[in-house]
């Protein structure tokens, strides 16, 4: 009777320990060949089918220890039927995995226009997975056509079930091909929320606020809001700096002060930049107590006008005092009437 499980257990010890050294022989082979290529093409392949060969020696070698066993004809068809549906899955598991991570790859060095967000990856995963989960269905002996037909009779009840699922999903697909905001945009909502898009996924959108928070907005939001891509058409944008001085001021003074700390300050400040030359208009005009001025400039982004206005701020305010420019504080004049018989006083 021990003969009878010791000679199909020492067939698949001798056939994994073979199968394993040959795998560290091979690994250790492309290890050091992608070493001197440093690619990082190889290490995606190396990483992913280094883990996932351990389980198919073991798979290989019950196989061979199922065929040198004294089990019924039946009996070892079942096993090894089960055997290779567990590889079957393995590998589907194991080329969705490589497909997503080769897309992403061949993507973001080829320069496609193509967005590399965790829903185009989920998308290519996802197909893998179809495929592989329909090789299986096939190797159970399951027809497939009387299953799709089932699954279409039972769409509708699933499709409202999952309504608020699919409609994030199809958001997401048309925010991706029409393209109103991307990975790395700086946007706005109607909502009042900006900060930088992190991910696009199969159902939210995750933007990065400045206090550095994390927002999750599905999709749906996204394509129905009101929102402001302060990326598009280019991250460069024009800052407009109010500054209003006393009605006493010469206004061709004050704006040759204003244009000279600006170009000044457009090679010292970070994120101010000096072309288009900044520019300054006699706007809003006249005011209830001052000479109301724009200074406008350009920064490289959004996030850039912060810092720019606080320097500029700052230099604008020693200059005005240098150059004895006036910035006036509002003033009213109030006129008191008393009740009859009193006079008017203002």
């Amino acid at each position: 009777m021990q003969s009878v499980f010791l000679i199909p257990f020492i067939v698949a010890a001798a056939v994994l320990a073979g199968l394993l050294f040959a795998r560290w022989l091979l690994l250790k082979a492309l290890h050091s060949w992608a070493e001197q290529r440093n690619e990082a093409l190889d290490k995606i392949y190396i990483s992913t089918f280094g883990k996932a060969s351990v389980f198919w020696c073991l798979a290989i070698a019950a196989y061979a220890g199922v065929r040198f066993s004294v089990l019924a004809e039946r009996s070892a068809a079942l096993v090894s039927k089960g055997i290779y549906v567990l590889v079957l899955i393995s590998v589907t598991l194991v080329l969705a995995n490589l497909s997503g991570r080769l897309f992403r790859y061949y993507v973001e060095r080829s320069g496609l226009p193509i967005p590399t967000t965790g829903l185009t990856f989920g998308l290519v995963k996802g197909a893998v997975l179809v495929l592989g989960t329909l090789m299986v269905l096939n190797a159970f002996g399951i027809a497939i056509a009387p299953l799709v037909t089932a699954l279409g009779l039972g769409g509708l009840a699933v499709a409202l079930a999952l309504k608020d699922t699919l409609e994030n999903l199809f958001a997401g697909l048309q925010i991706l091909i029409e393209k109103p905001v991307k990975v790395g945009d700086f946007i706005k909502l109607e909502s009042g929320e900006e900060g930088y898009v992190q991910d696009i996924g199969l159902r939210t959108t995750r933007v990065r606020l400045l206090p550095n928070n994390m927002v999750i907005i599905p999709n749906s939001k996204i394509t129905q809001s009101v929102l402001t891509n302060y990326y598009l058409p280019v991250t460069q944008m024009a800052l407009l700096i109010p500054v209003s001085v006393s009605y006493g001021s010469d206004p061709e003074k004050v704006e040759r002060v204003l244009v000279e700390e600006a170009k000044k300050g457009a090679g010292e400040i970070p994120g101010l930049l000096g072309e288009p030359e900044p520019f300054v208009r006699f706007i809003p005009g006249f005011g209830e107590s001052s000479l109301d001025f724009t200074l406008i400039c350009q920064v490289r982004e959004f996030v850039d006008q912060y810092l720019a206005q606080h320097e500029l701020r700052k230099r604008i305010f020693r200059r005005f005092k240098e150059e004895g420019i006036e910035i006036p504080f509002p003033h009213r004049t109030v006129y008191l009437k008393e009740g009859k018989g009193g006079a008017e006083r203002s």
